[in-house]
């Protein structure tokens, strides 16, 4: 497969990659790879599983480990 890129977006891409220190083509793969292939759902094997991915909830980010501080309680 053969894609074409503009060239705002090829520019976005090269600065992306530069800034981490990879390749753009590896940029492309590894974000096509989360993007597309991250994102099939598990398949519970037995009822203990199927009870434990229904408690499973996405709370967004994890704080840092300065934020959970016992200091930074406090503040």
């Amino acid at each position: 497969m053969v894609i074409t890129l503009g060239p705002d977006l090829e520019s976005a891409l090269n600065d992306a990659a530069n800034k981490q220190g990879i390749p753009p083509q590896v940029l492309v793969l590894n974000t096509l790879r989360e993007r597309f292939l991250a994102a099939t759902p598990l398949k519970p094997l037995d009822d203990w599983e199927r009870h434990l991915l229904a408690l499973a909830k996405d709370c967004g980010v994890s704080l840092s480990d300065t934020a959970v501080r016992r200091e930074a309680i406090y503040d």
